[in-house]
């Protein structure tokens, strides 16, 4: 099996992705929704990642190297739009960083942003979204002393430090709120009925 070239293509896949975003930032269309453009992106990448995945399992640090392992993990935090794929590749993340194969704060990750698509509570409060006053905040958590206890556990800031980060970013990136709240609720819920997050 030549990983080198694996890793490659799995790196190639996350480029694609941050190039297409650096232009959504820079046109100030990051913030309206979920981009058409970047959907099929997200699509596409999560598609060519499961058939690596089903060749050579779970992109490991020790078969495609850090980078790589990395790199997958942002495709798969990234195919919204793939329920089973996303559900599937936390599974097989749970199993290898219990052989300190991936970075547990990947899975940490992964977990919120499936517990926020389905609609419960997140344990590690990675996930924001722009709430009706106009800030990015955590979407809900479950407990906020156990979302930070957990945090530190895997080498994480606290949560406040991190809302205060997010915000910053998104200051320097001049990302705006949606302009109709409750509309882009009720669009992204929209969605995940089409996608499947919820009945």
């Amino acid at each position: 099996m030549d990983y080198k070239a694996i890793a490659k293509k799995i790196i190639e896949l996350k480029n694609a992705d941050y190039e297409l975003r650096d232009r959504l930032v820079q046109n100030r269309q990051l913030g309206e929704g979920y981009n058409e453009e970047m959907e099929k992106l997200h699509n596409r990448n999560a598609e060519i990642l499961n058939e690596i995945i089903d060749t050579i399992g779970y992109p490991t640090i020790d078969t495609v190297g850090k980078k790589a392992c990395g790199a997958a993990w942002l495709v798969i935090q990234h195919s919204t739009g793939k329920p089973g794929f996303m559900k599937k590749c936390a599974k097989l993340l749970e199993n290898v960083i219990t052989d300190n194969k991936a970075e547990p704060w990947h899975l940490a990750y992964l977990t919120d942003r499936i517990a926020v698509l389905e609609g419960k509570p997140q344990l590690y409060g990675t996930q924001f979204d722009w709430d009706e006053n106009g800030e990015l905040s955590p979407n809900v958590v479950d407990d906020l002393t156990k979302v930070n206890q957990r945090r530190k556990a895997i080498g994480l800031n606290t949560l406040e430090e991190q809302t205060e980060i997010i915000r910053r970013q998104a200051k320097n990136e001049s990302q705006l709120p949606p302009e109709d709240f409750e509309k882009r609720k009720k669009e992204f819920d929209e969605w995940r009925k089409i996608v499947g997050w919820i009945k």
